[in-house]
């Protein structure tokens, strides 16, 4: 954890140490699980403010919980504090997106000294993919 900044430390986030970053608050994200593979497992719950005009979340809010799902797990696997700024990233949209929960998945596809490529993805209720993402990210060392 850093001094000055405990919501830079993610497993201080993951374990209920420190509040996530305003926007993972923002859009309910919840920290569920890393694999030994490098799996992060997240959820998130809509709420109506998320909606468009046709009942469905809205595809900019999609894109913002991929980009939770898949940023937090640079910082989970790695050994120093540090935390990932996307770059570039590519969503694309697969079916639309109800209330009620939404479970996100990230992944680093590779990972350099100072950027990462990573994966991630959306997925209902039925386990059905709703959106899937891929971006890349610099890695930023947090300041102690």
């Amino acid at each position: 954890m850093t001094a000055d900044n405990p919501g830079l430390d993610f497993w201080a986030i993951a374990e209920g140490r420190a509040q996530p970053p305003p926007s993972a608050r923002l859009l309910n994200w919840r920290f569920v699980s890393l694999d030994e593979a490098g799996l992060l497992r997240c959820v998130f719950e809509p709420t109506e403010a998320f909606l468009n005009p046709a009942g469905l979340v809205q595809g900019g809010i999609l894109t913002a919980m991929l980009d939770e799902a898949m940023s937090p797990v640079v910082a989970a696997t790695s050994r120093e504090t540090v935390f990932a700024q996307t770059l570039e990233m590519k969503t694309s949209f697969l079916r639309g997106a109800r209330l009620g929960v939404i479970f996100g998945e990230g992944w680093v596809l590779h990972r350099g000294r100072n950027i990462a490529f990573l994966e991630g993805r959306l997925l209902d209720g039925d386990r059905n993919i709703i959106a899937a993402a891929t971006a890349t990210a610099q890695i930023i060392a947090a300041h102690r």
